[in-house]
């Protein structure tokens, strides 16, 4: 497995991170990790949501310092 890719979205409101993240996606490979970087709260339950929906994996979801870092697979 290859680096985590960063995916920063701070400062962007939803959807901003999540379209972020859905751009990224398409550039790695299937079992690649990412971790979206979001200052917006929403994005802490609007993205693994979204995640679980389309059939990738959820890894987890911390805040820190105001900034939430939701880590996700790349299943497909």
């Amino acid at each position: 497995m290859g680096p985590r890719m960063i995916v920063d979205g701070k400062g962007s409101f939803c959807p901003g991170p999540l379209m972020e993240l859905i751009a990224a996606l398409k550039q790695v490979h299937v079992g690649d990790e990412l971790e979206v970087l979001s200052t917006d709260k929403g994005s802490a339950n609007d993205i693994p949501e979204w995640v679980r929906k389309v059939g990738h994996e959820h890894l987890s979801t911390t805040e820190q310092d105001g900034v939430w870092h939701i880590v996700v697979r790349k299943a497909k």
